[in-house]
């Protein structure tokens, strides 16, 4: 089945958004470490967040070496001292903590656990985690059944080059001798399939 073509504009859907963002920046960054590996290039790569969380790239040495080679090379127009800081991590543990507590809370209260009554903030953040990991489920369930037919078909395939074995059998010893002699002496279809298999 043939993708549409994506129409270049916001993703209105905050977890779609979010899916494509991680998809999209890991193939970025896999495509930028495979052009440095073919093409023997330096490449620095900054990419951040709509929550202002720092991914950065550089295929050798550090991006802070990257933009202070760019500086010198484009002659020192841009500022000298470009610093690149991680998110703080006190921060970040901290956005963590309230997430978990979030999650907690929305499981509490999805199980029937306590009568806390969670706000329309807290529902949301609830909805958006809900949603990407329905995502993940059905994408997990379509990984099992893909698996699943591609190993029936394989069994298809073992069945028919069993069967294909007995009617050959049949055929070279009909003219030979009597039906019951060449039923006899045939080996059963499970054991000509698991020959196949094994």
């Amino acid at each position: 089945m043939a993708r549409g073509r994506v129409q270049m504009k916001r993703i209105e859907n905050p977890v779609h958004r979010q899916v494509t963002f991680c998809k999209r920046r890991a193939g970025l960054l896999k495509k930028a470490k495979e052009l440095s590996v073919l093409c023997d290039a330096e490449i620095g790569v900054l990419i951040f967040s709509a929550h202002g969380k720092l991914y950065e790239l550089a295929t050798k040495g550090t991006v802070q070496e990257l933009i202070e080679r760019y500086n010198k090379y484009n002659g020192g127009n841009q500022p000298a001292e470009v610093i690149v800081e991680p998110m703080d991590a006190k921060k970040e543990i901290d956005m963590l903590k309230q997430e978990i507590q979030i999650l907690q809370k929305g499981l509490r209260y999805m199980f029937g656990g306590g009568s806390e009554i969670m706000t329309l903030d807290e529902l949301l953040v609830l909805e958006k985690h809900l949603e990407i990991w329905i995502y993940h489920i059905r994408s997990a369930k379509m990984d099992i059944m893909f698996q699943e037919i591609q190993m029936l078909r394989n069994k298809e395939g073992i069945l028919k080059a069993a069967n294909k074995y007995l009617q050959d059998t049949i055929e070279e010893n009909i003219g030979n001798t009597d039906f019951t002699t060449i039923t006899t002496n045939m080996p059963h279809p499970l054991t000509i399939a698991n020959n196949i298999i094994f």
